[in-house]
């Protein structure tokens, strides 16, 4: 499961550290940011941005992470789809998941050390993600966007330490 992590991870980061993303969110700050390591090895940088005076999922942000591995995008759907599924409060159809799946094969790419991927959270909208400054997907599914982003923000978390860094400035 941690592989899986690492791999989800590795999604978020491809490209610079400002991407087309901030048009979304022109007042965004960096709420926190945190390290993702694995058996001694780095993963990826993420970095949260958005509001930061309100919980998480009540307003939009952004997270954004910067990778610093090579992972194939069919490790990261495989790992967003196993936390996705493990977090869910009642099973995922199968229809659901093929679904998802779907999805993020449009949205993610393959990523390489210093690449960068964000996704932004639209509550009651959806979700849009960016592969350096490219749109890769906008995404309108309300139920999947929650459920991606739950992935480091739920409290129940692989990464506990992570979401805690990412929060820090959160009520």
């Amino acid at each position: 499961m941690r592989g899986g992590l690492i791999a989800l991870a590795l999604f978020f980061f491809s490209g610079h550290a400002w991407s087309d993303w901030r048009p979304a969110l022109p007042d965004a700050q960096l709420c926190g940011q945190g390290e993702l390591r694995v058996f001694g090895f780095d993963i990826y940088t993420a970095q949260l941005w958005g509001s930061c005076d309100s919980a998480p999922f009540d307003a939009p942000f952004a997270l954004q992470l910067t990778y610093h591995r090579t992972i194939a995008r069919s490790k990261i759907v495989d790992s967003s789809l196993d936390e996705m599924m493990r977090l869910a409060s009642s099973p995922l159809s199968s229809a659901t998941l093929a679904h998802w799946r779907d999805l993020m094969q449009t949205a993610f790419v393959d990523v390489k050390s210093g690449d960068t991927l964000t996704g932004v959270y639209l509550p009651g909208e959806g979700a849009r993600f960016y592969a350096g400054t490219r749109l890769t997907a906008d995404i309108d599914d309300v139920q999947f966007a929650r459920a991606f982003f739950e992935i480091w923000l739920h409290a129940e978390t692989r990464a506990p330490g992570l979401r805690n860094d990412l929060l820090r400035a959160r009520p």
